[in-house]
């Protein structure tokens, strides 16, 4: 069984909470990543059905025998594929993880999959994936696809929430202020 690999998520070095708790975009619908692979929106719904989200493997570099965390949801939206996880910071290569994403040394996510059903566009020179097996997301140093982003943290690294918090103190001390 052949796993590829591609399709990334850029990480920014302030997305990953102090319990290590991370989520963004593992693929975007219809982008095209530097191998030339584009995933079609509802390419993960039937390995997302046989293969729950704590069943997909979270590893460094695509390396099986280095697993550092969990991934604790992945699902399809609008916009493509969505995803949680959290490093496990009581393992050696998961505390390293954490370490070099927190100083921006490891910035990206990589699938590893099994694609099931493609469509070649030779004129155009792009392979679409129609439907495919995930079977991993690795953390990786060069991600493929470049236009996926982090959309959210949780915890206390949360920058909306946080702005959030802030514009109900300052409407709060408005109010206040006004009596």
């Amino acid at each position: 069984m052949k796993i590829e690999s591609g399709f990334t998520l850029e990480l920014d070095t302030k997305a990953v909470s102090d319990g290590g708790e991370f989520e963004g975009y593992a693929s975007v619908w219809g982008k095209v990543d530097l191998g030339r692979d584009v995933v079609r929106k509802g390419a993960f719904t039937k390995s997302l059905q046989a293969r729950p989200a704590n069943k997909v493997k979270m590893l460094r570099q695509h390396f099986m025998d280095e697993p550092i965390g969990v991934w604790t949801a992945i699902s399809e939206d609008s916009r493509g594929l969505h995803v949680k996880g959290r490093l496990i910071r009581d393992t050696t290569k998961g505390a390293e993880t954490y370490a070099l994403m927190k100083e921006g040394a490891l910035d990206g996510l990589s699938i590893g999959y099994r694609a099931l059903k493609d469509t070649i566009d030779r004129q155009k020179g792009l392979r679409y994936l129609d439907e495919v097996d995930l079977r991993e997301i690795s953390i990786v140093t060069f991600p493929m696809l470049p236009d996926a982003t982090v959309s959210a943290v949780k915890g206390e690294h949360d920058p909306e929430r946080a702005r959030s918090i802030v514009a109900a103190l300052n409407r709060a001390t408005a109010a206040l202020r006004s009596l």
